[in-house]
């Protein structure tokens, strides 16, 4: 119901013309708009105007937007020349502009449109009265002159005063602006609005607040401007604009009328401030005194007082909020507290600044602020202008110590593992005091046998507080307690290494530093001398070790024990020992390890064995190295598989003792090969994936069969032959793994999908869809793969991993290399007929109830809806054409 009532009431609408409403109040000799619009037409959308005037009785006609002979004689030449027009505001509305209403032009205004509509509804006319009355509004400024001069000095206070009033015999209000010309355009400065609001101009807003700008009535219909602490800004011409204001009928407030007049152009003067510092750029030495003045100038006559404020800054470069603020004098001559600096007024125009007992850290830049204040006529201050003066230079030389640095070794290694230690002494100490301390940093240089410059490494170094801080280089090792630093006496700094290694070998050098203590009590760096530099080195013999492997048994078959032993020989290592490890470079086509080369069991210098990458599970225990002899070391290796063929070699390290009984590495050695190589005779297989139908429907089900097949292959001596045979399934097992590949070409990382060990567990992967997998062998040779419920990502390329477990003679299980089958490619297609049977069948029920609801609702509009037929005739907008034109 309540749909059907709102589309009636959308049908029956009709047009609406609209004027202000009445009466409007205006001043006699004024510009006056009177607009008209039109809404809820029909016919094109831009819509024609007729206005029409009446005093009393009949209306004349004054303007039309279509027809130019539709104006009266009476207004035709006031519509000739301009006075009366019609001002199109948009397709359906117009402005009647009046440029000067005169008493005569009181009365009532028609606008009419002439129809356009399909049908008579609405209304096509409006009226409104107009009340014309005479121009009783005035304004004046001062009475001595209309316009002044004034020329003021900046932060001085003005102001100025215009007149307004009204003689109208309505009841209106004044709105009253005082502005000032910025260039061409007049700014708001502010206001004292029609409903007795104060509204401060742009700008103003905050200086109306504070109290600088008022606005106050007074006798005799006078407003004053006052202005506080005038700025250049408040320079220009001023005038008082006056608005007349008259509340309409429909209780808004309509402007009537508005008049100004210029009452002042006001100069300001801006006070001139000059602030030089008489002393140009200083050097210092410390313990000084640093004396600096500051001199001001300004044209400022009559009472005024300076403000005056010292800056230091590190940078010239620095602002204000940057620097540093040392002492101030403000307008009282009140100075601020400082212990180490003085400030003091020497006369009007100087201000001195002393700082005693300079050191170091008051190297920099100073400069000094002043300011003007003026005294304002309610008792306070008001700061007129503000200048800094250009930095002045200060360089404080520090007070350098005198001394000289010697270093030498008191203890030096002729061998490895022997001690060394160095003492770095400070000689002819002259002009230390006890603000002086003195702090040491070591240093090595490596010595090259080549010209090439190497940098040197910092081993350690002490801050001002004596708080040591250690280099990348020795950090470990003084934590361990293998490197000692220490003081022996006032002017004695050591360095030990308890246990000296050949990396220790090289040059060593220290810098002694000198620290002076400044009037804060902190420590600055003042001087840095270096020693000369002193070489640590001994003559060695190099490292030799031969490494021998011997495979124990000639020839074996699979199942069996591999067996060798390596021996080790060793020159110029006192009391070594040796860590083992036995390696194995597999053929290429290994897919386990891709490099070649793989660490199978490890056996370091205190005898710990350790599986390295032998990852099978199965045969944990299958390797085994062991200390034979101190110099001799074996290794086995039992039930070995046809996968174990390769090269096998012994890596030796060997470790003599260092310091601390820690051990340290002396040289590494490598075997010669051992060669694994199995003469057998066993299958042969392939591998190859098959599928009656790759193509399938989503929701079907996809098979996909894995079939190996095999021939005994067999060697013989000579010639080298292979004779194809049978094979039990029996004596033979498979590991299978299906992968698919989400794309047309192979180019993406395959996906495990499930797979099913020789013992017959089957093992899935993680799914993100609704289709599920099954994975079973249906023969000894045959494994399949189902898809059930296929979806669109079940499909791509497909293949199986078979890896063949064959038993040999002796019941040991031996595993094959792994063979991968060529890809089948699986499609899924869509079934369009079902996939688009429902939304067909939605769609075409939805259209079907739409439309019944639609003749529904145009039947009773046309049943209800109140018709009439057009009662006036339409004015056409052609015109007719003159008969002598054939």
């Amino acid at each position: 119901c309540l749909l059907f009532l709102f589309f009636c009431l959308a049908f029956c609408r009709g047009r609406v013309v609209r004027v202000p409403k009445g009466p409007l109040i205006r001043v006699m000799g004024t510009e006056v708009t009177i607009p008209c619009s039109v809404s809820d037409y029909d016919g094109p959308s831009e819509q024609n105007f007729d206005w029409e005037f009446s005093r009393e009785a009949d209306f004349m006609r004054i303007v039309s937007t279509w027809d130019s002979t539709f104006t009266s004689e009476d207004y035709q030449k006031r519509v000739g020349q301009g006075d009366i027009k019609l001002r199109r505001s948009s397709n359906d509305a117009v402005e009647l502009v009046i440029k000067s209403i005169q008493p005569t032009d009181q009365g009532t205004y028609k606008c009419s449109t002439p129809s356009t509509d399909a049908t008579v509804q609405g209304n096509y006319d409006a009226e409104v009265q107009v009340k014309v009355i005479a121009d009783g509004l005035s304004v004046s400024g001062s009475k001595a002159r209309s316009s002044t001069s004034l020329r003021l000095s900046e932060g001085d206070s003005f102001k100025l005063r215009c007149s307004a009033i009204t003689t109208s015999p309505e009841h209106t209000h004044l709105h009253v602006t005082w502005q000032i010309r910025s260039g061409l355009s007049w700014r708001d400065i502010l206001s004292l609005t029609h409903e007795g609001k104060f509204q401060p101009g742009p700008g103003y807003e905050e200086r109306y607040r504070n109290g600088d700008i008022r606005l106050d009535t007074g006798a005799n219909d006078t407003y004053r401007l006052s202005v506080s602490q005038a700025s250049s800004l408040d320079g220009g011409a001023y005038r008082c604009l006056v608005s007349e204001w008259v509340r309409g009928a429909d209780g808004s407030w309509q402007k009537i009328q508005e008049k100004s007049v210029e009452i002042a152009n006001v100069a300001i003067q801006r006070t001139a401030l000059d602030v030089v510092i008489s002393t140009s750029n200083v050097s210092l030495t410390e313990r000084d005194s640093l004396d600096l003045t500051c001199n001001i100038t300004t044209d400022r006559s009559g009472i005024f007082e300076a403000e005056v404020m010292w800056y230091f800054s590190t940078s010239p470069d620095d602002t204000l909020s940057e620097a540093q603020v040392l002492l101030s004098v403000d307008r009282d001559s009140v100075v601020s507290d400082s212990t180490l600096i003085s400030l003091s007024r020497v006369d009007r125009n100087s201000y001195h600044l002393l700082v005693r007992d300079v050191d170091v850290e008051d190297s920099g830049y100073y400069f000094c602020q002043a300011a003007v204040w003026v005294p304002l006529h309610n008792g306070s201050w008001h700061k007129v202008v503000e200048r800094t003066s250009a930095p002045v230079s200060v360089v404080v030389t520090a007070l350098e110590p005198d001394y000289e640095v010697f270093l030498n070794a008191s203890k030096t290694p002729k061998f490895s593992d022997d001690p060394t230690e160095l003492n770095c002494r400070i000689t002819n100490a002259q002009d230390t005091e006890a603000n002086i301390r003195f702090t040491v940093s070591w240093y090595y240089r490596q010595r090259l046998r080549s010209d090439d410059v190497v940098s040197e490494e910092l081993l350690a170094t002490m801050d001002a507080d004596w708080t040591l801080q250690l280099g990348d280089r020795s950090r470990e090792r003084t934590h361990n307690g293998e490197i000692i630093f220490f003081k022996k006496a006032a002017d004695t700094f050591s360095l030990r290494i308890q246990w000296t290694s050949e990396s220790d070998r090289g040059d060593y050098f220290c810098v002694i530093s000198a620290w002076s203590r400044h009037r804060n009590n902190s420590w600055v760096k003042s001087k840095d001398v270096t020693s000369a530099s002193v070489n640590i080195f001994w003559a060695t013999q190099d490292y030799t070790l031969t490494v021998e492997a011997v495979k124990l048994k000639p020839f074996f078959v699979a199942g069996h024990t591999f067996e060798m032993t390596c021996k080790v020989s060793s020159k110029n290592i006192k009391t070594p020992r040796y860590s083992v490890l036995i390696t194995a470079e597999k053929p290429l086509t290994d897919q386990s390890n891709p490099n070649g080369t793989t660490r199978i069991i490890s056996l370091n210098q205190d005898s710990v064995v350790r599986l390295e990458e032998w990852t099978d599970q199965t045969r944990v225990d299958g390797v085994v190295l062991e200390k034979v002899q101190e110099n001799e070391f074996r290794y086995r290796m039992y039930q070995t598989q046809i996968s174990d063929a390769g090269l096998y070699r012994c890596v030796v390290t060997a470790w003599s003792p260092g310091g601390g009984g820690m051990w340290r590495e002396a040289v590494n050695g490598l075997s010669n090969p051992i060669q694994i190589d199995f003469q057998t005779s066993g299958p042969v297989f392939n591998v190859s994936v098959h599928s009656d139908n790759p193509t399938v429907y989503q929701g079907e089900l996809a098979d996909l069969l894995c079939i190996v097949t095999n021939l005994l292959v067999t060697h013989l001596p000579s010639p080298s032959r292979i004779i194809p045979a049978l094979t039990t399934p029996y004596d033979m097992s498979f590991d299978v793994s299906w992968f698919a590949v989400r794309s047309f070409a192979l180019d993406r990382e395959p996906v495990l999908l499930a797979s099913v060990d020789r013992r017959g567990i089957v093992t899935q992967s993680r799914r993100n869809g609704s289709s599920d997998l099954s994975l079973e062998r249906i023969s000894p040779l045959e494994f399949r793969l189902r898809v059930h419920g296929c979806e669109d990502h079940d499909f791509g390329n497909h293949y199986c991993i078979v890896t063949p477990w064959v038993r040999s003679a002796t019941g040991v299980w031996q595993r094959e290399p792994d063979i991968k089958a060529k890809p089948i490619f699986l499609s899924v297609k869509m079934d369009v007929l079902n996939a688009f049977k429902y939304p067909l069948l939605i769609g075409f029920g939805l259209a079907t109830v739409i439309g019944l609801l639609s003749c529904l609702i145009g039947y009773c509009s046309s049943r209800w809806c109140c018709k009439k037929e057009v009662q006036e005739t339409r004015r056409e907008r052609r015109r007719l054409m003159s008969m002598e034109m054939d």
